[in-house]
């Protein structure tokens, strides 16, 4: 292989590594927001589902429960939010989590 054959190889295999390592770089705020959002909600209390039913095969029954550690921990929602928007995108939010209307913690 020559020296110019190589240079289209090692290009294609930069680009290769370079797409996976894009996903990495900060986001928009607003995606950091909605992103963060949901972790700020566990901070604040489990969430949990139930699901029952009964069919011609008998009764079914399913849960489901979210703990996060900063629940446990007795973190505040609101600095788990601003510090995750912060880390996500590079900017403070342009909110805070309180003072949003969808706030219900």
């Amino acid at each position: 292989m020559t020296g110019a054959a190589r240079i289209p190889v090692m290009v294609s295999a930069l680009a290769s590594l370079a797409a996976p390592l894009a996903a990495c770089g900060p986001v928009s705020v607003e995606q950091a927001e909605a992103e963060c959002f949901d972790r700020a909600r566990l901070a604040a209390a489990p969430r949990g589902s139930i699901e029952l039913g009964v069919g011609t095969g008998g009764g079914i029954a399913n849960f489901d429960i979210a703990v996060s550690s900063d629940y446990l921990t007795g973190q505040d929602p609101a600095a788990i939010y601003d510090a995750c928007v912060t880390q996500k995108s590079g900017q403070p939010p342009r909110q805070p989590l309180y003072s949003r209307t969808d706030w219900k913690g």
